[in-house]
């Protein structure tokens, strides 16, 4: 069978066999995790604990603070030491409560529910996904439920789950639905039915075809879900090549994904809706995979959020002493870290330890002009063009060259022989045409 894709892409290698086939392992509970108000894009919470505050697992602590924000919960039982800024995962800085835990890891109560879809109504299921502050688990973390609410013009006939995983070595949403099949079906089911609508598929790439057999099983009786084999390509995972793969459908430029008519969803958020649906548990871990030639035991851990980084190195038997470099989140879209004193955040999905050798500190030269850039980029945009107003911050071309349609996935930094440092500039232009644009 013919696997389905989009137009450009890179073919970089996988490394996904060091955990691929390697089980869920969950973490033992911390003795002291540090929650960020701030784990997903939009407003930053409103602490509602101060210190020497007695908290349950599962506790809200932390208020919507806008219309795109989500509530972040108690992830341990025990007290309140301090509620203060310290780094997090984006290099920056961000308000954390950090809970000591009372080692009983008790939980606040309505989280044991036997709940039933069927005895819900759409309005209902908002509810519940909102205040279990289930926010986008593939990376961008974009708050799920306002995903949910689409404005009165736009017309929603479609739902999918992101399966793609195309990151080289992450393998967290890859065991998810070889482990928890049924789950990922039962969420996306929760979110067709929050948005009323009765066409869902779930978007796997073909390098995991014991996730395809898994979930094509969990679908079984439910004639308006499809599940579809995509080819291997990264940014496959993003949410405009998903979309075009899957539907043949083109996101107008400038807009979010709601006005082709889809919502995405990652196969991981699914299964904390599923979760929150039936029990009523709040979103307060996660699966994420530790790996890399630098990493003593590669795995993929369920960890509470808020954990530090360091903990979670530690228990996963650390990392080599030649380690050169450690990506957190993702190898291609995520953040070089020069310590590992930061919590684990809801939109972290692994960690990866280079050695020395495999970092690439070969600088930059001039553009050869070969054009490999423009044929690989995914959004069809012209990076070099972008690049070079950038440099220049030409920022009001730069807009009109459509730069804030790049995605950051950093096709373009990878193909290049010249190995300019294009996504970067990029990036730093994105910034400043959004700041024209606020005035």
């Amino acid at each position: 069978m013919t696997s389905a894709t989009f137009k450009g892409g890179i073919h970089p290698p996988e490394y996904k066999g060091k955990t691929e086939h390697l089980a869920i392992q969950r973490m033992s509970v911390p003795d002291k995790v540090y929650v960020p108000m701030v784990q997903h894009i939009g407003a930053p919470c409103k602490p509602l604990v101060k210190a020497g505050d007695l908290v349950l697992t599962g506790q809200k602590i932390g208020e919507i603070g806008g219309f795109v924000s989500a509530p972040v919960h108690a992830s341990i039982s025990g007290k309140v030491k301090r509620v203060t800024e310290r780094d997090v995962v984006s290099g920056q800085t961000a308000v954390c409560v950090e809970i000591e835990s009372d080692g009983e890891d008790k939980w606040v109560e309505g989280c044991d529910l036997n709940r039933k879809l069927e005895d819900l109504e759409p309005d209902q299921i908002i509810e519940i996904i909102k205040e279990a502050g289930i926010t986008g688990l593939g990376g961008a973390g974009f708050p799920t439920y306002v995903k949910l609410l689409p404005p009165k013009d736009v017309k929603i006939d479609s739902v999918i789950l992101n399966g793609a995983e195309c990151e080289p070595f992450l393998t967290c949403d890859h065991r998810l639905m070889v482990e928890e099949s049924a789950k990922v079906v039962d969420g996306l089911r929760a979110l067709m039915k929050a948005l009323k609508v009765t066409s869902g598929y779930v978007a796997i790439e073909d390098n995991k075809p014991d996730a395809i057999a898994k979930v094509k099983e969990a679908t079984a009786g439910f004639d308006n879900i499809q599940v579809v084999s995509l080819q291997t390509k990264y940014p496959q995972g993003g949410e405009k090549q998903i979309i075009d793969a899957v539907l043949g459908r083109e996101v107008p430029s400038g807009k979010l994904s709601m006005y082709a008519g889809v919502v995405v969803n990652n196969v991981h958020t699914a299964v904390a809706v599923a979760e929150a649906v039936r029990t009523g548990r709040p979103l307060i871990e996660r699966v994420l995979t530790v790996s890399g030639s630098g990493a003593n035991k590669p795995q993929n851990l369920l960890v509470r959020i808020g954990t530090l980084m360091s903990d979670v190195i530690e228990y996963a038997g650390g990392v080599s002493e030649k380690t050169a470099k450690l990506v957190v989140s993702a190898p291609m879209t995520g953040f070089a870290q020069y310590h590992l004193d930061f919590p684990v955040e809801k939109r972290i999905a692994g960690i990866v330890a280079f050695l020395e050798g495999e970092v690439d500190l070969l600088p930059e030269s001039p553009c050869i002009r070969c054009g490999r850039c423009v044929e690989a980029c995914p959004i069809h945009l012209l990076p070099t063009k972008l690049d070079k107003l950038s440099r220049l911050k030409r920022y009001e071309e730069a807009a009109k060259y459509h730069i804030l349609d790049c995605i950051s996935c950093g096709t373009c930094t990878y193909v290049c022989p010249a190995r300019r440092h294009l996504i970067h500039s990029i990036d730093i232009g994105k910034q400043e045409v959004r700041a024209l644009m606020r005035g």
